[in-house]
């Protein structure tokens, strides 16, 4: 718990709630990062690739036509048009593209201000551990709590039914699920989410389900939780174009969620933001309509530096989980006898290589790092034989 500032202290004016937020684990780490040089990263969760040309020339003829005022509070009316259409060609679930879907500034935006949506204080929200940085801060800045909700690497890192039930109380407020997963690469089937889908139904719990690495999946078809029987109405479903298109800096994401729903998030979402930003979604839109090649290359491409990643760090000693969505790997560092920020510094330190300490993402991700797959294969080949070489020192 955060100590009371003394009475000169200016930190006193700060809210009681955010004294409780930690700072970042992954931008603390990457603060001792910059200060090293010849680093090889595995740490930062973003493509490695331009933002196809496509999309940034649809941007661009956006400007040049002198498209750079406020659109929609929802976002531009093709978008979200083109948006319904793949949503529903993907996973056979619709929305009105008129009061059902909202544009917003990146998935973060998304998530926050579903969070603040539906949450009043106190309000109990269920997550799995580990699970992304950010959902326990927004939830807390939502006013609500963060519920963490064990999951395990035998388990392939998936959230069961039976946990979430035994962490229900009668402040549970909201399911918040994320899978493919970041940070462990795990995904849910269609089996584990109807399993879930029967635990929010029987409590009456409404979902968010953060789907932004939906068409990141190697062997198997992504199941889009919404499109669930019976679901679609008691879910906000989230995504964006930051990972499958490579447009990370073009901060675009959306919400999708019944027309009642979807009025609770826009009250959020007209007063923070007005609209995401114009010449963003016009690369969105092209993205939708051009990006499909695009994104299956890009999938393949991370799928062999995967196979890479995960089996060299079996090679060197490390369990590695097999992670089948986004691109984490989450290897067991255990063997070493070292905890998850020692050992991520001393890699840093001692061999140059960069990755994120589990505990980044939960109490659960403890004995565990996070290494991102979305960089250069040869880097990755360098970065395991120096991880080799430092679990050789340390074992």
């Amino acid at each position: 718990m955060a100590s009371t500032p003394s009475p000169d202290d200016p930190s006193r004016f700060v809210s009681h709630r955010m004294r409780s937020v930690p700072p970042s684990g992954i931008r603390k780490f990457f603060d001792l990062l910059s200060t090293i040089d010849d680093v090889i990263s595995l740490g930062v969760g973003e493509p490695d690739y331009v933002t196809p040309e496509p999309f940034s020339r649809a941007a661009i003829a956006s400007i040049e036509r002198g498209e750079t005022h406020y659109t929609s509070n929802y976002g531009l009316p093709e978008l979200r048009e083109r948006l319904s259409q793949h949503l529903n060609t993907l996973y056979g679930v619709s929305y009105d593209p008129r009061d059902e879907i909202i544009i917003t500034s990146g998935s973060s935006e998304a998530f926050d201000i579903a969070l603040r949506a539906l949450l009043d204080p106190g309000d109990e929200v269920l997550c799995a551990d580990p699970s992304y940085v950010a959902y326990m801060p927004a939830t807390v800045m939502a006013g609500g709590a963060f519920v963490p909700v064990p999951t395990y690497a035998e388990n392939d890192f998936r959230l069961l039914p039976g946990d979430v039930e035994a962490a229900i109380t009668p402040r549970s407020k909201a399911l918040l699920i994320g899978y493919p997963s970041n940070p462990t690469g795990a995904i849910m089937g269609r089996e584990d989410l109807l399993a879930l889908a029967e635990v929010a139904e029987r409590h009456d719990l409404p979902v968010i389900s953060d789907e932004l690495y939906d068409r990141m999946t190697y062997g198997s078809t992504h199941a889009c939780f919404a499109a669930l029987p019976g679901m679609r109405d008691r879910t906000i479903l989230l995504g964006g174009f930051s990972k499958a298109y490579a447009m990370t800096g073009w901060r675009l994401g959306w919400v999708c969620a019944p027309a009642p729903l979807a009025e609770a998030v826009m009250k959020v979402h007209q007063y923070i933001m007005m609209s995401a930003p114009t010449a963003a979604q016009y690369a969105g839109l092209a993205a939708l309509e051009e990006g499909e090649s695009f994104v299956q290359q890009m999938v393949a491409e991370y799928d062999r530096r995967r196979r890479l990643l995960v089996d060299g760090f079996r090679a060197v000693g490390l369990p590695t989980f097999e992670p089948r969505g986004a691109f984490y790997a989450f290897p067991d560092i255990t063997v070493t006898g070292l905890d998850s920020v020692a050992f991520s510094e001393l890699l840093l330190r001692e061999e140059r290589v960069a990755v994120v300490p589990g505990t980044a993402f939960g109490d659960r991700g403890e004995g565990h790092v996070r290494a991102c797959y979305a960089s250069r294969y040869e880097d990755i080949e360098r970065a395991l034989e120096r991880i080799g070489r430092f679990v050789q020192r340390h074992r």
